[in-house]
């Protein structure tokens, strides 16, 4: 962030830079209009996204890109996404050495930096960067800022073999739930573990609006002893810290608010380390769901969901309702 600034000034500071050192064509292809039909459209399979790639951008580029994404991740969220973009190239030396077709799609590079609308005080706009595990959704409406939908993953979740055997990625998330785990008698995990068999994906899987009621309930913080309140929200504090820590603590406001005591947690699978396990956190304000399944359990997803704010909604009906 530049100085002062605040959080959707900076952005916008940073959009600009940005936008400016594209050519005309460049331009062209990294911008739409704030309401262009695709608006709520995103994917965190492999593929090609609207929007300029990192790998089309000079090094100045490049770095202006990454400042962008500076001022809405923080420095945890940071390098949380560059270890995703760099998991791209061992992912496809894993799929090369293993004669699996398609490996070449796999690439650091492909990742798409987009802004639609005009970075400006007087309108709403919004920026987004997105490829394979990878989808950060900014939207800004004069100096109010909203972080969702927001999906951070890893393939491979722990690296096989090759010069980076046994690297991690996103290890907090699984660690932390665990701790959470670990802390629950018999009766408390009971409700919490919602079934034996863990589901394939995330059940909001990439819908433009999340539907709480495909996420399970579990065991709620108001049932939880203070030790096991406090694992519960340092894992929840991880997700939100991913932002910047101006957004972050306005999130935290939020889940730590008057819906905080029948917010619940609900793993499914095995309790044992290596099986495939998914869990999530439903609130009536937002959810999270993390699912380690795919490839023998060694294939993350996770997703953070605002149901107020997701595309910055609440922000552009308040906007909307003062320019009738």
């Amino acid at each position: 962030m530049t100085g002062n600034l605040t959080t959707a000034a900076a952005m916008r500071e940073a959009a600009v830079a940005f936008l400016s050192a594209l050519t005309e064509d460049q331009r062209a292809r990294a911008t739409a209009a704030f309401d262009t039909p695709d608006h709520r459209e995103w994917t965190y399979l492999p593929g090609s996204r609207p929007g300029l790639s990192l790998r089309e951008m000079d090094e100045r580029q490049h770095r202006l890109a990454a400042a962008l994404l500076g001022t809405g991740l923080g420095e945890p969220g940071q390098a949380t996404a560059g270890s995703i973009m760099a998991l791209e190239a061992v992912l496809a030396a894993l799929e090369r050495s293993a004669g699996k077709p398609g490996w070449q799609r796999r690439h650091p590079g492909h990742f798409w930096v987009r802004v639609l609308g005009t970075p400006d005080h007087q309108t709403p706009w919004a920026w987004r960067v997105n490829g394979h595990h990878l989808a950060v959704h900014l939207a800004v409406v004069g100096d109010e800022v909203a972080g969702t939908p927001q999906f951070f993953g890893a393939n491979p979740a722990v690296v096989p073999r090759g010069p980076q055997q046994g690297l991690r990625t996103l290890p907090l998330e699984e660690d932390l739930a665990r701790d959470l785990l670990g802390l629950m008698d018999a009766d408390q995990l009971a409700v919490a573990v919602t079934d034996l068999v863990a589901p394939q994906d995330i059940a909001t899987r990439r819908d433009p609006v999340a539907d709480p009621a495909v996420v399970p309930r579990g065991l709620a913080h108001g049932d939880m002893l203070p030790a096991q309140r406090r694992a519960f929200e340092r894992l929840l504090r991880l997700y939100v810290d991913r932002l910047t820590p101006s957004l972050a603590d306005a999130a935290w406001q939020v889940i730590t608010g008057p819906h905080l005591p029948s917010t619940t947690f609900a793993w499914a699978g095995p309790l044992e380390r290596g099986a495939g396990h998914y869990y999530a956190v439903r609130s009536p304000a937002f959810l999270l769901e993390y699912d380690n399944v795919q490839d023998d359990a060694n294939h993350i997803h996770t997703v953070w969901r605002d149901l107020r704010r997701d595309w910055g909604a609440d922000l552009l009906a308040a906007h909307h309702a003062g320019h009738r």
